[in-house]
């Protein structure tokens, strides 16, 4: 019997973001902080690749350990570890798709079908960007963007505005539902969080 082929990607871009200063994790890098024998960074591109047509890495330090795993990497263009937005702006300057799909490097249980849940969200009321809710709290950096976005978002940080809900209220947004799966976004925020998640289940 012939093995059916795995399904193609969405012409979506995926991007995971590393590029932040890790205060509450003591200033380490959190995507190569080990987490059950290997870098976070390596769990969450386990998850996010089969969803996707391409991967970029958004980091701003350890850039030779990045390198090592084959995809293209994507520094801030702004100095001074600026936040998300600023990882955002850099990866949308860097996409080749419509449409980027950005995740943190520390959340280790993401979604299997995170990608098409808000590409389907997204498409059904035409929004500009989809996020992640789990049931309880938005998941602001589990989202779908619109590669259209980033003259807006370069203009909005060139005003020194930082807050991503703030941006994300410019923009037509659709917010999707995940409480059936809210485990899929706990994360790596602190050595506490790190011990209590390494002892979890899958």
């Amino acid at each position: 019997m012939t093995m059916a082929s795995p399904p193609t990607p969405p012409p979506i871009t995926g991007a995971i973001l590393a590029g932040g200063r890790g205060r509450r994790m003591g200033g380490v890098d959190k995507g190569l902080v080990t987490w059950r024998g290997r870098p976070l960074i390596e769990h969450v591109l386990a998850a996010l690749r089969p969803q996707v047509l391409e991967l970029l890495i958004n980091a701003n330090r350890n850039q030779a350990a990045y390198a090592g795993y084959g995809h293209h990497r994507v520094a801030d263009r702004l100095d001074g570890f600026a936040g998300p937005l600023a990882g955002f702006a850099a990866l949308l300057g860097c996409c080749d798709t419509d449409w980027l799909a950005v995740v943190p490097c520390d959340a280790p249980h993401l979604p299997r079908d995170l990608v098409a849940r808000l590409d389907t969200a997204r498409r059904r009321v035409d929004a500009d960007i989809a996020v992640a809710h789990d049931g309880q709290r938005l998941q602001p950096v589990h989202v779908l963007l619109g590669r259209h976005l980033l003259p807006d978002l370069e203009a909005f940080l060139a005003a020194g505005e930082r807050k991503i809900d703030r941006w994300y209220a410019r923009h037509r947004m659709v917010t999707v539902d995940f409480g059936d799966c809210p485990a899929a976004f706990a994360n790596l925020n602190t050595p506490e969080d790190h011990q209590r998640l390494e002892g979890e289940g899958p």
